[in-house]
């Protein structure tokens, strides 16, 4: 027997931009994006396919008339294929495969090619299944994001990532296309509930826990006017965790997720699960400021990490707004466990091998175990549940 073999490099430019207005007539931004890298034989004319998340056009009512006009002030440089396509967003868009057929039926019926481009306008939900309809017409046509989300925009949006739910579980199909461009446009955030502006905060306490305690500490001084959404904290936040992740994907070695290590999926293992468990009631970033709840007191409780840097990490999230319990920790199963547990076997298969999970050491220094005693994971819980109830007392009692 005879065997070739090679070593297959391949650079990704990864670009990620900021911005007010993006569809202001005199914003050269996006089009500047459009234009570029198209190679010379091709018109410099791009053709673009725009979808915008429904719940935003309703938000925001003038948004589609918005992107025409602003395709019609271009015109010489880009094309618009038809109006805007709206598109159903939150979770229910990626439980079925049948939005990304749709995709591909526009993408196909539009002559959208591997140099024109699918644009996604919208939260996390949107972008994934539209980067996994645009990773996979033609194997692959241009795609760039849009965030309108603090999620998307601190996070999700800025990843490589794309997917859809299936058999019961998160993003179970899916591909690893990096997007063409990011455009954060801080104005696409004033419509949010404040709900969904919180949700994105949990993502950089997350990565400033893991990878930079400078960060950390800014996060609690600024804590108060994160809490009530302050416009130039918010977007302080989302560029220094937009960039810690871009930071992660491009020196990280591994942006692709070749191996079991994710650490970027700190707090991510029990809140995948719950986000099942609630039906997806549960925001994403909510259901990860509770796994990170969780996996900081595990830490603690394992020797780990420090009592009270476990306890400033647990404040913090508090005073930015998130609940730290929710009852879906004490579901269990026909055999009276939790359920939450079980998620730790799910979580080894969709890493493909070991079970790897991030914890931390010290704040800004996260480090790997591959097994999680479920005994002090319960104990977490019932910590938590404590912690949650004693707080909503608390605040009973100041109301009175």
């Amino acid at each position: 027997m005879t065997s070739l073999e090679r070593t297959i490099e391949v650079r990704w430019r990864h670009q990620v931009h900021f911005t007010h207005e993006v569809f202001a007539p005199a914003n050269p931004l996006l089009a500047d994006i459009l234009v570029d890298g198209r190679p010379a034989p091709f018109s410099p004319r791009a053709r673009v396919l725009v979808v915008v998340d429904e719940s935003l056009a309703q938000a925001m009512s003038g948004l589609p008339g918005r992107i025409e006009a602003w395709f019609a002030a271009h015109a010489e440089q880009v094309q618009l294929v038809c109006p805007p396509v709206l598109m159903i967003g939150g979770e229910t868009v990626k439980n079925t495969p049948f939005r990304v057929t749709e995709m591909h039926a526009l993408i196909d019926r539009h002559h959208i090619d591997r140099h024109n481009y699918v644009v996604a306008i919208g939260g996390g939900a949107v972008l994934d299944m539209v980067g996994l309809a645009a990773a996979t017409a033609h194997r692959g046509v241009r795609h760039i994001r849009i965030p309108t989300t603090t999620l998307a925009q601190a996070d999700s949006g800025v990843g490589v990532k794309n997917g859809i739910n299936a058999f019961g579980k998160k993003n179970f199909i899916g591909a690893f296309a990096p997007p063409f461009a990011v455009v954060n446009d801080f104005n696409l955030l004033e419509t949010l509930s404040a709900r969904d502006k919180r949700a994105g905060y949990v993502e950089a306490v997350k990565v400033a826990c893991i990878r930079d305690a400078e960060f950390f500490n800014w996060l609690e001084q600024a804590a108060g006017e994160l809490a009530r959404f302050a416009a130039e904290p918010m977007q302080r936040l989302i560029f220094r965790s937009a960039e810690l992740h871009l930071n992660h994907i491009a020196t990280g070695g591994d942006p692709f997720e070749m191996g079991s290590a994710r650490p970027l999926d700190f707090g991510h293992w029990a809140a995948h699960k719950l986000e099942q468990l609630s039906e997806y009631r549960l925001r994403h970033g909510e259901a990860v400021a509770v796994g990170i709840a969780l996996d900081v007191i595990y830490a603690r409780e394992q020797g780990f990490l420090k009592p009270d840097q476990a306890e400033r990490i647990l404040v913090l999230l508090e005073r930015l707004g998130f609940d730290l319990f929710v009852n879906e920790l004490l579901h269990e199963d026909e055999h009276g466990q939790l359920r939450v547990v079980t998620g730790l076997e799910e979580f080894r298969e969709h890493l493909g091998g070991e079970l790897t999970i991030t914890l931390l050491r010290e704040i800004g220094r996260g480090f790997e175990v591959h097994e999680m005693a479920a005994p002090v994971v319960v104990k977490a819980i019932h910590e938590l549940q404590r912690r949650h109830a004693i707080r909503a007392g608390g605040v009973s009692r100041a109301m009175a």
